[in-house]
């Protein structure tokens, strides 16, 4: 569940910056925000891999299919 968490606040962190930056294929951009845009979507993409074979990981280990375990998981994340 913490990965999961993670993930979706890196996810939050790219769309504010999205909101603050405008598109991202908007040509205004500072060399810092696209480092920064860069790395926040970098840090995302991994945070959600790592969650994801998690995610796999834990249902391949308990025979479940694996949307049934992102489903528990999406509720569990949501409820807490």
């Amino acid at each position: 569940m913490a990965k999961r968490r993670a993930a979706d606040q890196a996810h939050n962190r790219v769309e504010e910056l999205r909101q603050s930056y405008g598109p991202p294929t908007q040509q205004t951009w500072t060399r810092r925000q696209a480092h920064t845009y860069e790395t926040a979507v970098r840090a995302w993409r991994d945070l959600d891999r790592d969650a994801q074979s998690a995610v796999a990981e834990y249902a391949k280990e308990r025979g479940q299919p694996r949307y049934d375990v992102e489903e528990q998981l999406g509720k569990a994340v949501r409820d807490a």
